[in-house]
């Protein structure tokens, strides 16, 4: 923790004309300057390093494209499910491949929203700097016709709010953000830091942005998911990651509680250092793990390669459905169909040669409309998730977002 002379290190409440206090946050980088100490630069050392090996999967792999979309789409299914989201990976993968059915959860689509979102500001980037302006227009296709759609998505707020327990007001909310005009000058001053070419490490660089702009809290809605998206969108633009591989939600809910707690102790003691310790603890495990998926993946991928070309009669039209179905490993005939741009019959048939070798297994129950999925490779990303700690559901344990109820974008 930091000494009691750090206290107003990241900012200090203060009194509002209405009577609550509200945190006014100070500029980045910190004064007194962030103590690189032998354990911080420790755990900088190795999240580099774990960070390099995992950009370093890229090059091995013969598309990275097409494993990326799932790695994508983990981490929204992660980043979403910290905000109270229901919907799993699998349900994204079953709302991809055709047609809704009865038991998919409501909030699926928040989820689908999130890769878009991400896809959209990577392709931005390649052109454009990480801004305010992008960020707003990120956020915009984040909450496009969902819940929260209603709250002025693409629009920093112009009202008051507040973060607490469910139904908590104002008065009784555990953080309160700053004020909107008070809001603009910090994210004025919060986007020439994401310009800066500081000597700070870039890990450094965008532990600071996510806890800073958690802090200004600028949205009425998404301002968790709009954070963590920063994450990779800095990385990227760094060219610290070629790819956005990284699913760093994946670690933060596992930790949830301490998350809350790390950006809390910022706000109320100036602790930088131990947030920053539990980022670079969290960028170096899910580095690791999601390299060692990769590696899982690409042996697997020749494998089946393998498999398909020594027993299939026409290896061609299945090498090219199992390429597919590393993006979008679920599938319906007529979607391979349309891959292999063969006729019904020979899709059906490829499908079904693919599923007698253990490789798809359908999983409806149904003479029509038959959705597939590709097991084996689903069942690597399943394992990672089972494999996180789970959580209680304590009345009011989660953080809500409220807002002021004079609010002109209510």
């Amino acid at each position: 923790m930091a000494d009691v002379h750090h206290k107003h290190r990241a900012g200090k409440y203060i009194r509002q004309l209405e009577g609550y206090s509200a945190f006014i946050p100070e500029h980045l980088p910190p004064t007194p300057p962030i103590d690189m100490n032998g354990r911080l630069m420790r755990l900088l050392s190795d999240a580099d390093r774990a960070l390099g090996r995992l950009d370093g999967v890229t090059t091995i792999l013969p598309n990275p494209d097409l494993f990326v979309s799932m790695y994508v789409k983990q981490e929204a299914v992660f980043s979403s499910q910290i905000e109270g989201t229901q919907s799993t990976l699998e349900d994204v993968l079953e709302f991809e491949a055709g047609p809704g059915r009865e038991k998919r959860p409501k909030d699926v689509e928040e989820v689908v929203n999130y890769v878009r979102a991400m896809n959209h500001g990577l392709q931005a980037l390649a052109d454009l700097p990480l801004s305010l302006r992008l960020i707003r227009e990120i956020h915009a296709e984040l909450l496009k016709g969902v819940r929260g759609g209603e709250r002025t998505p693409g629009e920093f707020r112009r009202s008051q709010n507040w973060i607490g327990p469910a139904g908590c007001g104002l008065a009784d909310a555990e953080f309160v953000p700053p004020p909107p005009h008070e809001m603009k000058a910090a994210l004025g001053h919060f986007e020439k830091f994401l310009h800066e070419e500081s000597s700070l490490p870039v890990l450094i660089h965008c532990g600071l942005a996510h806890a800073q702009f958690e802090t200004i809290h600028p949205f009425l809605d998404g301002n968790g998911r709009m954070g963590r998206l920063l994450i990779t969108f800095l990385l990227c633009e760094k060219q610290v990651l070629q790819k956005p591989l990284l699913y760093l939600s994946y670690y933060l809910k596992a930790h949830r509680a301490e998350y809350y707690d790390r950006l809390t102790a910022i706000r109320h003691a100036g602790d930088w250092e131990g947030w920053l310790r539990f980022f670079l603890q969290g960028v170096r495990e899910v580095s690791a793990a999601s390299t060692k998926t990769a590696r899982l993946i690409l042996e697997m991928r020749e494998r089946h390669r393998e498999l398909v070309a020594n027993n299939f009669p026409n290896s061609a039209n299945g090498q090219r459905l199992l390429d597919f179905l590393f993006e979008k490993p679920m599938v319906t005939i007529r979607k391979a169909e349309r891959v292999m741009e063969v006729s019904y019959a020979t899709a059906a048939n490829v499908v079904g040669n693919l599923e007698n070798a253990g490789l798809l297994k359908e999983m409806t129950g149904q003479k029509r409309y038959k959705v597939f999925r590709y097991e084996p490779y689903i069942d690597l990303f399943n394992r990672q998730a089972l494999s996180l700690p789970r959580e209680t559901d304590e009345p009011g344990a989660q953080a809500t977002t409220g807002s002021s109820p004079t609010s002109p974008s209510e």
